[in-house]
């Protein structure tokens, strides 16, 4: 396979494990808004809405506000969350196919280490930022759950780049 050819297979593995990873981020996300429902919460939103934005949303944040020194409407926080989500699995899907011309093995076993290696390294990446705290500082449950969503990603990344493989052959 050519650079460009591995390049557009990454690119197209990174939006299927991108898709897979938000697919069942949102079933998730409707399961506990649901069962949030059930028992009465009251929905309180916080004072500052930043307060509680996802990382992706405020790495946008802290990204703007160092490029150019204005702070950033919360309203820009769902179209921050999503387009820092699918830049960065897109980008990372071209990671593994970049990776993937000089490794051999089953795409099995190399897409869920992937979707290990991407969770150490937004811990890595986002620990010093301060905008996560050390894995074991989280509950036990949390960190099942987010490590599970990466396991699907590299999963879906390894099965995307194997597919767009095939039919750009």
């Amino acid at each position: 396979m050519t650079v460009f050819r591995t390049i557009a297979a990454g690119v197209a593995a990174g939006l299927v494990g991108t898709t897979a990873m938000t697919a069942l981020q949102e079933v998730m996300a409707a399961r506990r808004r649901r069962d949030r429902a059930a028992v009465g919460g009251n929905g309180a939103q916080p004072e500052d809405p930043w307060a509680s934005a996802p990382a992706p949303a405020q790495l946008a944040r802290m990204v703007i506000r160092g490029a150019t020194g204005r702070d950033v409407p919360a309203e820009r926080i769902a179209l921050f969350t999503n387009a820092v989500h699918w830049g960065y699995g897109t980008s990372m899907g071209v990671l593994y196919g970049l990776v993937q011309r000089t490794r051999a093995g089953s795409p099995l076993v190399r897409g869920p280490l992937f979707g290990l290696g991407v969770w150490a390294s937004s811990y890595a990446t986002l620990v010093p930022l301060g905008l996560y705290k050390w894995p074991w500082q989280y509950r036990a449950g949390a960190i099942a759950k987010d490590v599970s969503y990466h396991l699907v990603y590299g999963s879906g990344v390894a099965a995307g780049y194997q597919l767009a493989g095939r039919t750009g052959r």
